[in-house]
């Protein structure tokens, strides 16, 4: 029992080191001023027009990237969950290849093929077909969260739908049931755990990333994650990018809450 304890205690540093001193800093400097008083006014800065603008089109785009992910993941998940061991992995290893590449050079690359004299134009041109326009665009934008963050729907739906039992499944179409009401009694419902953790996978950083719209978005799309990301970097403002973070912090314990209500065995979570 003292050996198992010891060898927690790299985690136990590792979490105190990088996960609970900078919470503790970020929650100390959102609530003070630089003079170290007290204060509400950081977290009072959502309030205005620039930061509720950034803040809603973050929500905007990141919804629509999670609801994008979810019907692109639901069907390549059934898909790879039907298929057998070797298949699988084969499949799953191609599909999280490109996660393995630096998430800033994956997003270089699109920028790369997606600007006006850009790899994708220069084959429409060839092709004699209209130029594409989306770069620095809100489209191009959500074209850069489903891409780095699909992987992170798929994962968790597979995890729960390779763990369907087959004879539930069986049994219904037994009973009559077609392919619509198996899915939607059966099949459907019981995934839930990966959904919930999926949503909350790809809605989470998407809400939080500043790197894919400073790319993509040409730094003329501002969304709160820039506007977090301007207060530490460009006008070290610790004070205000903490209190901005807090608030965004509430849509992470909301998330939290969500997986701890529908993914209690944690389901959906694991790999």
């Amino acid at each position: 029992m003292k050996s198992r304890k010891l060898l927690a205690g790299p985690y136990l540093f590792w979490s105190i080191s990088f996960i609970i001193i900078p919470l503790f800093m970020i929650v100390y400097y959102g609530l003070t001023t630089k003079d170290g008083d007290f204060t509400l006014l950081n977290l009072a800065k959502i309030t205005t027009q620039e930061n509720l603008k950034a803040l809603g089109l973050a929500l905007l785009l990141s919804f629509i990237s999670t609801v994008i992910c979810l019907l692109l993941a639901y069907p390549l998940a059934m898909i790879l969950a039907e298929k057998n061991i070797n298949q699988t992995s084969f499949i799953v290893l191609i599909f999280i290849l490109p996660m393995w590449m630096n998430f800033l050079l994956r997003t270089l690359a699109w920028q790369n093929l997606l600007e006006k004299n850009g790899i994708i134009n220069m084959v429409l041109n060839f092709l004699g077909l209209p130029e594409l326009t989306i770069i620095n665009t809100p489209y191009a934008i959500v074209l850069g969260m489903v891409y780095n963050f699909l992987p992170f729907m798929v994962l968790p739906l597979y995890n729960v739908l390779a763990k369907l039992d087959k004879d539930v499944i069986c049994a219904a179409r037994d009973l009559g049931a077609n392919n619509l009401q198996t899915f939607s009694k059966i099949i459907l419902p019981l995934s839930i755990p990966g959904i919930i953790s999926g949503i909350t996978m790809v809605f989470v950083p998407s809400l939080t990333t500043f790197v894919i719209s400073d790319l993509l978005g040409g730094s003329k799309i501002l969304l709160i994650g820039n506007i977090i990301e301007q207060e530490f970097k460009q006008g070290s403002n610790w004070n205000a990018g903490s209190g901005l973070s807090l608030v965004l912090m509430i849509f992470i314990i909301a998330s939290m809450a969500m997986i701890a209500k529908y993914d209690k065995n944690g389901e959906g979570t694991a790999f």
